[in-house]
């Protein structure tokens, strides 16, 4: 099994989790856990395989669908939903975050993509499966929090890819950044970081 499978396997597990408990949340019933779980899990690298002319990762591989139907289960199973569940989902969307950023850029590199555009994949596969999430959700986007989102995922497809480029080797460079993206998404929980916002000027 490859260091890419382990991070597809482990991202699509963690965002299918926020996904299934954003859906629990609801009240939805299984196949609802199950549908809002999938899309969470595979939307951001559904996305990434089409712009980068591949075939779309989970089509031939079922396993993938196979750890979204699990965990909605497991959380069907287990919810009652946490009275603390949304910041229960915040972490899981924090981890899912990191994880899907690296493997987004790792694939793309593998595939031959340049360090700008594998930059980019990382970041529009972390992101799009949290917003496919609570727009179905009805919930308030992950994109439109104050702290700083996109920026952590951008920061850990960055540290990536320059690791690799800089001969670091793969799972250094995927820990490397895993811990850069988790631990500035971390922190923006836990302290608010944020970056100034635009201010339009009063006409």
């Amino acid at each position: 099994m490859t260091a890419l499978v382990v991070l597809d396997f482990i991202a699509v597990a963690l965002f299918a989790a926020s996904g299934a408990l954003a859906a629990a949340r609801k009240g939805l019933d299984l196949i609802g856990l199950i549908w809002l779980a999938a899309l969470t899990g595979i939307g951001g690298g559904t996305f990434r395989d089409l712009l980068l002319g591949l075939p779309v990762f989970w089509v031939h591989q079922p396993v993938y669908l196979g750890i979204a139907a699990a965990v909605s289960a497991l959380v069907f199973v287990l919810a009652r939903v946490p009275a603390r569940s949304e910041t229960v989902l915040l972490w899981l969307d924090a981890l899912g975050l990191a994880f899907v950023s690296v493997a987004g850029a790792k694939k793309a590199m593998d595939f031959g993509a340049p360090p700008s555009t594998a930059v980019l994949m990382g970041v529009l596969t972390g992101t799009l499966g949290g917003v496919l999430r609570d727009v179905l959700a009805n919930e308030p986007s992950v994109l439109l929090r104050k702290e700083i989102y996109i920026t952590a995922s951008l920061l850990g497809a960055t540290v990536y890819v320059v690791a690799v480029k800089a001969g670091l080797g793969q799972p250094v460079a995927s820990v490397a950044g895993l811990v850069a993206g988790f631990g500035l998404r971390a922190g923006a929980l836990i302290f608010g970081w944020s970056l100034p916002g635009a201010r339009l000027g009063r006409e």
